[in-house]
């Protein structure tokens, strides 16, 4: 069988793109505006296949049986300011132009979970829409709830949010991937599984930079057995490494009485203290093998884009997952 092919828009270093040849297609465009996302896209992928730009400036694209893209999410983030109004939002627009000039028999969008109440609802209910419009139609369904990577063979607990559409004409009808580990399945793929084996980092492959208030104030440090937590694309906000000793809690007044004073007891505060010299942050290396990239996987760019690049992909076992259900039709063509 010839592979089907595909073009990825906001590629980034290419996980999704990655998860989808996995499955069996073959990338042959795709695009996004960083610079150093492009050079680690072409170092691992093969140059002439990425075009680095913006979007907007893309006047005319290949024709595809696909088309894949995460388009900017920050706009939509639990963590950012969730503006409806945000112009980073409306980049899905242009993931739209693409599709209603190619015509691929089916697009996959991902994005956060926060999509999903942007607005109270607003924005992917406008996102459907447009979608469902384009060229006489696509059937188009969403993640809801999001799929979290840990349930297909990845060691964190990332979700993310789905939008498939399949071209009305071609008559298939798109199902979301079944679990395949968690309770009754595959054991959950842990931290030991995922870095266990990893030597141990070069002193320029791990952010060690100082600890913000923000990192201080929750538990960051999982445990070998564990599953990570979501590997996110700040450097500085990156999880501790399983080995050393955990943290632990403890009140602020014991390590601010003077500060404390300022503060009645009922808005006592806590923060987590790190015991010993042992704790450091994930490698960038160690935070590529939880998102499931392969050890080979060469990352382009100083550490701190390396860490980006590395936190805002799509984890490529997540995204094989969620492309195998498109290549049965394929398979079912011949």
């Amino acid at each position: 069988m010839k592979k089907p092919t595909a073009i990825d828009l906001f590629a980034g270093a290419g996980g999704l793109s990655l998860g989808f040849e996995l499955a069996g297609f073959k990338v042959i465009w795709s695009n996004d505006n960083n610079k150093w996302a492009s050079a680690t896209y072409d170092k691992n992928f093969g140059k002439g296949i990425m075009h680095l730009g913006n979007i907007e400036n893309v006047k005319e694209f290949p024709k595809a049986d696909l088309v894949i893209g995460g388009y900017p999410c920050q706009g939509f983030s639990l963590a950012g300011t969730r503006l409806v109004a945000d112009p980073r939002n409306k980049l899905y627009l242009e993931f739209a132009r693409c599709v209603r000039q190619v015509q691929p028999k089916f697009f996959v969008a991902e994005n956060v979970p926060g999509m999903l109440t942007l607005g109270d609802g607003k924005i992917i209910k406008a996102m459907i829409r447009e979608f469902e419009g384009i060229n006489g139609g696509y059937h188009v369904k969403y993640a809801n709830p999001p799929l979290k990577a840990m349930d297909y063979g990845v060691p964190q607990e990332r979700q993310r949010v789905f939008i498939v559409g399949v071209r009305k004409d071609i008559g298939f009808e798109y199902n979301f991937p079944k679990k395949t580990h968690g309770e009754g399945l595959k054991p959950y793929v842990t931290l030991r599984d995922a870095i266990g084996g990893m030597p141990a980092p070069k002193e320029d492959e791990v952010y060690n930079t100082g600890y913000s208030s923000i990192y201080m104030s929750r538990n960051r440090k999982r445990g070998w057995g564990d599953v990570s937590f979501t590997i996110q694309a700040g450097a500085r906000q990156t999880p501790q490494h399983p080995g050393g000793r955990p943290m632990t809690k403890v009140k602020w007044a014991d390590t601010h009485p003077e500060e404390d004073r300022k503060f009645k007891e009922s808005n006592e505060k806590y923060h987590w203290l790190f015991q010993g010299d042992s704790n450091r942050r994930l490698s960038y290396k160690e935070c590529a093998a939880i998102q499931s990239f392969p050890k080979d996987f060469d990352f382009d760019g100083p550490l701190v884009e390396k860490y980006k690049q590395i936190g805002n992909a799509v984890p490529p076992l997540l995204a094989k997952a969620v492309a195998g259900k498109i290549m049965e039709y394929f398979k079912n063509q011949g």
